[in-house]
């Protein structure tokens, strides 16, 4: 992934304004000079705005939801993306579920009390992680799954192993962290209930579920998106 995709990713699943500094920690670029430069060169293409955040940092606010998709899909397609050319969204995007998992996060973080957002966690080794969300404090550490739905083999085996992570980098915490899997639809979840093994697995390992409910209106963008995916 080059430093454009991952600074359009973190902004992204941010939902909020995000100073260099900020997007350095998160996406790991370094020197911190090549993220600089890289937003200059994402406002002067239209894509951020850079302006002084309340403490008193330039912070990146993208400028318009069109013009980001359309500079993403340039990035892939190799193609120079202008606002007249109309770029379908792929059948294969999860633009809305990323979306959707970012309103789970600030639902849940609502209901702990506190504030979410996709972090990476260094262990001492310096192997990289990325979760999807957790507190500044890492109190608590979240990963979402926005489907609707029950999961299907495959999909059973993705909450398994966004599981075994959270077990895995939670384990090298002191104190130990919060370990949450969150879902949007109860029904995708079903197999974990009741005497399933993998059920009790999660529950012994400390890993916890919760459930939030997305509005109508994007729950329904999110099963638009899986009948995209799995034409």
């Amino acid at each position: 992934m080059t430093h454009r995709e991952q600074i359009l990713d973190v902004i992204g699943l941010a939902g909020r304004p995000l100073d260099d500094d900020e997007i350095a920690r998160r996406t790991g670029i370094s020197p911190r000079q090549a993220v600089n430069q890289m937003c200059r060169r994402l406002e002067a293409e239209g894509v951020f705005k850079r302006s002084s955040g309340p403490d008193g940092k330039i912070a990146n606010l993208p400028q318009r939801t069109e013009a980001m998709r359309v500079t993403e899909a340039a990035v892939v397609s190799d193609v120079p993306a202008t606002m007249d050319d109309a770029v379908p969204i792929p059948p294969g995007s999860s633009s809305e579920q990323r979306l959707a998992e970012r309103q789970m996060l600030d639902a849940l973080g609502d209901r702990l009390g506190v504030r979410l957002d996709p972090r990476t966690v260094r262990r001492d080794d310096g192997v990289r992680v990325e979760i999807d969300g957790a507190d500044a404090d890492l109190t608590v550490l979240v990963e979402c799954w926005a489907h609707q739905g029950p999961a299907k083999v495959a999909q059973k085996y993705k909450l398994a192993n966004d599981a075994l992570k959270l077990h895995w980098i939670g384990m090298t915490m002191a104190p130990v962290p919060r370990k949450i899997l969150c879902v949007s639809d109860t029904a995708a979840v079903q197999h974990l209930r009741g005497r399933s093994w993998q059920g009790q697995a999660l529950r012994d390992l400390g890993i916890e579920i919760e459930v939030v409910m997305l509005p109508d209106d994007v729950r329904a963008s999110v099963i638009s998106a899986q009948a995209r995916q799995f034409r």
